[in-house]
């Protein structure tokens, strides 16, 4: 037990040196780990915990922050920008993930700063040479804690997979948008655009959700009701709701008949721009034609 007892207090005492040590070099302005992409470990093996810019990859590095704070990159963006325009590899010649870029560009080793333990908030100002500067950083964050707000997951939207690009025949997706406005609030904005499934470099472009369902009910205005295959579930919805109306509100027969009559379209409308998901999927997933999404305008195949 004795000999046992010594043996976890060496184990014990090593480990406290360790990090001591790491401490140490981190106030000293050094990085005590492996070097971040786009900085190399100092060849010089007296020069531990030094590192020096990476001449292949840097100049790659610099570029992303500017492409997410000046062009608004979101990580799959930039994730195509660097497999297929770039073809940027890592030191151990893989691509970067997504989550690989979320990590660098949340990195303040890249203006400057160490950070030692990690998200310990203790800062150092770190001896190696910064790849970007501090006022470029800041802008990238603003950018990253503005879409921070969407939630994780897989987001159910309306009229996706409900419309293909009149382009080049990919399916539609849709993505939120969040933006800070001057009452400190945050207002929401979904857009919908090709998912580029045939064509990385389809020109079609994004359509608020705003807009589209303007251009729906543009478009029920002119369909032939007796076509949409949802007549007779509105109709009775319709016919329910005059029921209740006329027992309730005290509505007469020919009040409910004229009703009936005139708020189909109506109500197919308001589905649009007031109802749940399912009953918006189900009230387009009705139309006879498919839609087209192409230039910012929706038109019947």
């Amino acid at each position: 037990m004795i000999l046992g007892s010594q043996a976890k207090l060496e184990n014990d005492n090593k480990s406290i040196n360790v990090k001591r040590g790491l401490k140490t070099r981190a106030e000293m302005g050094l990085w005590p780990s492996v070097a971040p992409t786009g900085y190399l470990s100092h060849p010089d093996r007296t020069m531990k915990c030094h590192v020096i810019v990476d001449p292949l990859r840097s100049h790659v590095i610099k570029m992303m922050f500017e492409k997410a704070a000046y062009e608004k990159f979101s990580g799959r963006q930039m994730f195509r920008w660097l497999k297929e325009e770039v073809k940027f590899t890592t030191r151990n010649d893989k691509p970067l993930t997504i989550s690989n870029i979320y990590i660098i560009l949340r990195n303040n080793f890249y203006m400057g700063l160490i950070e030692y333990p990690r998200k310990s908030g203790k800062w150092y100002a770190g001896k190696h040479d910064p790849l970007i500067s501090q006022e470029l950083f800041r802008k990238v964050q603003e950018k990253l804690d503005t879409n921070k707000h969407e939630s994780k997951g897989d987001k159910e939207f309306a009229f996706t997979r409900l419309m293909k690009c009149g382009m080049c025949k990919s399916g539609v997706t849709a993505e939120e948008k969040y933006k800070n406005l001057a009452d400190g609030s945050i207002r929401k904005y979904i857009y919908y655009g090709c998912t580029k499934f045939h064509d990385k470099n389809c020109k079609n472009t994004y359509l608020p959700e705003t807009d589209l369902i303007y251009q729906l009910t543009e478009i029920i205005d002119r369909i032939d009701i007796n076509q949409v295959g949802v007549k007779d579930k509105l109709e009775k919805e319709i016919e329910r709701y005059g029921d209740f109306r006329s027992k309730v509100l005290g509505m007469t027969e020919d009040d409910k008949i004229r009703q009936n009559r005139l708020d189909i379209r109506g109500y197919m409308k308001y589905i649009l721009e007031k109802g749940a998901i399912q009953e918006k999927r189900e009230l387009m997933q009705s139309f006879t034609s498919r839609l087209i999404l192409i230039n910012k305008r929706v038109v019947l195949e």
